[in-house]
């Protein structure tokens, strides 16, 4: 788990020879394999890997690394590519508006260490959940929104994030639709929930219109942010059976149970640098 390691990230056109590229690139220079994974979607015939390994023993530096990376293997493969070390501590952002579950469920797998990740900021609509912020000791800062001052909001969110050098946001039911600006600023790296039960019962009460139904299966998808709404790759899906015997009340609460552990799981996979996207769809290693 403590192991200083080198992740790296990429995606090309599949032609022969990449994964002994790869692979002699970092034999070459004194790396030890910890993780390999790959890919091919023989549709578009699209390569994507994660190879991750360790910087003992590496000769070279991770900057001297990833310079090394775009001159032996960007250039010579048109690889799309990102490169990251295991040991940097990224800092998240967490927007709330009212609903509790899956920010406590964030904040206690930050707190309890589960998480190498650092909090600086919660960001809300409203004051009601400004108590849990202070409980965990982290700022809170409301900024209500409307239709008269989103923009002006907006600006002071993103004032926020770059103040507090954020990485990663997480709507963690955040119910405000942010703009395309905002989304552009942290492209791929702002996580959002939402029940499954999308587009079938929109709205607010989407539980009590499924009740209504008599659905037999409800879910919970997490994904990245784009501009068309709830329409971004999706990173975990998970869904619980439910009877005629459930009311209201019960698939509200294992609803949001099931948002909690698929909020948690996409976050953490991303954290841990395992989704790579492509043409709105993600691959997720293992």
């Amino acid at each position: 788990m403590n192991t200083d390691s080198a992740i790296l990230l990429i995606h090309c056109p599949d032609r022969p020879g990449i994964v002994a590229a790869v692979s002699q690139f970092i034999q070459h220079h004194g790396g030890n394999i910890l993780h390999f994974d790959q890919h091919v979607d023989r549709e578009k015939q699209v390569f994507f890997m994660r190879v991750e390994w360790e910087m003992a023993g590496f000769d070279l530096s991770f900057e001297d690394a990833a310079a090394a990376i775009e001159t032996e293997l960007v250039q010579r493969y048109a690889i799309q590519s990102s490169f990251h070390r295991s040991g940097h501590v990224p800092r998240m952002a967490i927007f709330v508006s009212k609903l509790p579950h899956c920010l406590y469920d964030l904040l206690a797998r930050v707190a309890s260490g589960e998480w190498n990740v650092e909090v600086p900021i919660i960001v809300s609509n409203h004051e009601d959940l400004a108590p849990v912020a202070e409980r965990f000791g982290i700022e809170f800062h409301c900024l209500p929104v409307d239709s008269n001052n989103k923009s002006t909001q907006e600006r002071r969110e993103i004032e926020l994030l770059e103040s507090h050098d954020v990485e990663l946001v997480v709507l963690a039911r955040y119910m405000q639709i942010v703009t395309g600006d905002f989304i552009a600023r942290y492209p791929n790296r702002i996580i959002n929930i939402h029940h499954s039960f999308l587009p079938a019962f929109p709205g607010a009460r989407p539980y009590h219109s499924a009740f209504k139904r008599g659905v037999k299966i409800i879910g919970a998808t997490s994904h990245y942010v784009t501009e068309e709404l709830d329409a971004g790759p999706i990173i975990e899906q998970g869904v619980v059976h439910v009877s005629h015997k459930d009311g209201v009340g019960d698939l509200i609460r294992r609803g949001r149970d099931l948002e909690k552990v698929v909020l948690s799981r996409a976050v953490w996979r991303h954290l841990q640098r395992r989704v790579l996207v492509y043409d709105n769809k993600t691959v997720v290693f293992s």
